[in-house]
């Protein structure tokens, strides 16, 4: 279809200014009186002009015109005809290598349309898997920190429990060591009270032997209770001291367990390489802390090996002294023997 800016009767006034001038129409020569316009619509107008002209050929000419005038009008026409009917064969030619011109670019440029289309689809094939395989490394990611997070919650939760024990322990350790030295202390002041009873019976001799005896017996019976009763609660302590270093054991394993599990972790997120090593940072700081509990545990445990010497060198004086008590009415005995006149008479 013609374009609305150039019309036909422009084109055929065109024609009729060259027909004037006495040269042949053509599209280019048309497009030059005109000023402007396409070569297609000139190209149709030009071909609609021809059809009419072609149609009006046999139609007599106006009453009036002079015969010389009409034979030379259809001679200039018949020229006319020639010169547009080769032109027209030119211009076909010249429009058919442009059509198949327009063919091939069109064909190129489709394939170039086609190839395009497969280079997108397969970037956008790969843009999908990048974008699952960004989607699955960020879930890693999330639960990697969520894991992280559990895991070393546990680790400042067992470090807070291995600190409470050790607290409990030395809390335990000082209330052993005061339970000593308040047992002694009662030793020492039952030692004085027996002491002083000694001297008492030494002075008024006024009991017989079977009565002091028996008096040996009780202080021994109360002793060897006493002894008892710590020995039992000596025995508690260090039951308890036992539980506490195996729960602290149970809290290393769980650290431990922990570590083999951030390790896994690290193995399926060697991207996150850089947090993992600070994880390892912290890990490390753990594990000092922890070796650090271990040595503190190891010295109260050699300061228990220390108070259990101590403790058998107080059974050893102990022993000392009851041997020393049993020996005693011997030697009162003997001392009654060497000097009767000062012995008095049993009640």
């Amino acid at each position: 279809m013609a374009r609305s800016g150039i019309q036909y009767s422009d084109v055929q006034q065109a024609i009729d200014t060259l027909l004037a001038r006495g040269d042949t129409p053509s599209v280019q020569r048309i497009r030059e009186v005109l000023g402007t316009g396409s070569f297609t619509t000139i190209s149709e107008h030009f071909r609609l002009w021809r059809t009419e002209r072609e149609h009006n050929r046999d139609v007599p000419p106006p009453k009036g015109v002079p015969e010389v005038v009409v034979t030379v009008a259809s001679e200039l026409w018949r020229e006319a005809q020639e010169v547009a009917n080769q032109a027209l064969v030119h211009y076909r030619e010249d429009a058919n290598r442009q059509v198949e011109s327009a063919q091939q670019e069109a064909a190129e440029a489709l394939q170039q349309a086609a190839n395009a289309e497969q280079r997108e689809s397969a970037l956008a094939e790969h843009l999908r898997h990048t974008e699952q395989r960004l989607e699955a490394l960020h879930r890693d990611l999330g639960e990697s920190q969520t894991n992280e997070r559990h895991w070393q919650q546990q680790a400042e939760k067992a470090a807070h429990e291995a600190s409470q024990y050790r607290e409990q322990l030395e809390q335990a350790k000082q209330t052993l060591k005061a339970n000593q030295d308040r047992f002694v202390e009662q030793q020492e002041a039952q030692q004085k009270a027996w002491e002083q009873r000694l001297a008492q019976e030494e002075q008024r001799n006024e009991a017989s032997e079977g009565k002091l005896m028996a008096l040996l017996d009780t202080l021994r019976q109360e002793r060897a209770q006493e002894e008892k009763l710590l020995q039992k609660r000596l025995q508690q302590w260090e039951q308890r001291a036992e539980a506490l270093s195996n729960e602290l054991q149970n809290k290393n394993e769980a650290i431990h367990q922990y570590q083999q599990d951030n390790n896994t972790q690290q193995q399926r997120l060697a991207e996150l390489e850089r947090h993992n090593a600070e994880l390892q940072t912290q890990r490390n700081e753990l594990q000092t802390s922890l070796d650090k509990a271990t040595q503190t545990l190891e010295t109260h445990q050699q300061q228990a090996r220390d108070s259990d010497h101590w403790q058998e060198q107080l059974w050893q004086r102990m022993a000392s002294l009851q041997a020393q008590l049993a020996d005693l009415p011997n030697t009162l005995a003997s001392s009654s023997d060497e000097t009767p006149e000062t012995k008095k008479p049993s009640r």
